[in-house]
């Protein structure tokens, strides 16, 4: 009775802690990733527009090259580059729903401590609330194949009246 009793009291945090995990709050956006082989897609669909009918911006990221970089090249990381930026809006709950078209890729961005593993027919959720604006760099952490070390993620965080008109421009726009 008294290893029973040792195992309730070990187990009474590791369950609060498990149920404050999993509490979700209701997202104001969703950010659909999915991985390819060897870059990501991205969708941003559930925001509210003044627009009537559902809309939604979809792009894919493919890592950039060094030819393709600006001349002078500041700023900017070798391998950690992409084509588009992933932009999202600070101080706002995010729904992260991941998963992978073809094999296990590994959407990672340290800086958040997030790291979701895309599995083919699997759809993984996770909650995100981004307290701060500035770029943030990550890539694919599974061993996807022969070039997975070569799908970086760029997320750009910005105040929620830019990321609104960031949106809404995109949406005249298409």
């Amino acid at each position: 009775s008294i290893p029973a009793l040792i195992l309730l009291l070990l187990s009474t945090p590791s369950f609060t802690l498990l149920y404050a995990m999993d509490e979700i709050s209701e997202p104001e956006l969703t950010l659909k990733i999915l991985g390819h082989q060897w870059f990501w897609s991205y969708e941003i669909s559930e925001f509210n527009s003044c627009q009537k009918q559902e809309q939604s911006l979809k792009y894919v990221c493919y890592m950039m090259v060094l030819d393709g970089l600006p001349s002078t090249k500041q700023g900017y990381f070798r391998l950690l580059e992409t084509n588009k930026r992933v932009i999202l809006p600070t101080n706002t709950h995010l729904r992260l729903l991941v998963s992978a078209a073809d094999v296990l890729h590994s959407w990672a961005v340290p800086s958040f401590g997030l790291k979701v593993d895309a599995c083919p027919g699997r759809l993984n959720q996770v909650n995100l609330f981004i307290k701060r604006i500035g770029v943030f760099f990550g890539q694919c952490s599974e061993i996807c194949g022969v070039n997975h070390g070569f799908m970086p993620i760029v997320i750009v965080s910005l105040p929620t009246v830019q990321f609104h008109h960031y949106i809404m421009t995109k949406l005249e726009v298409n």
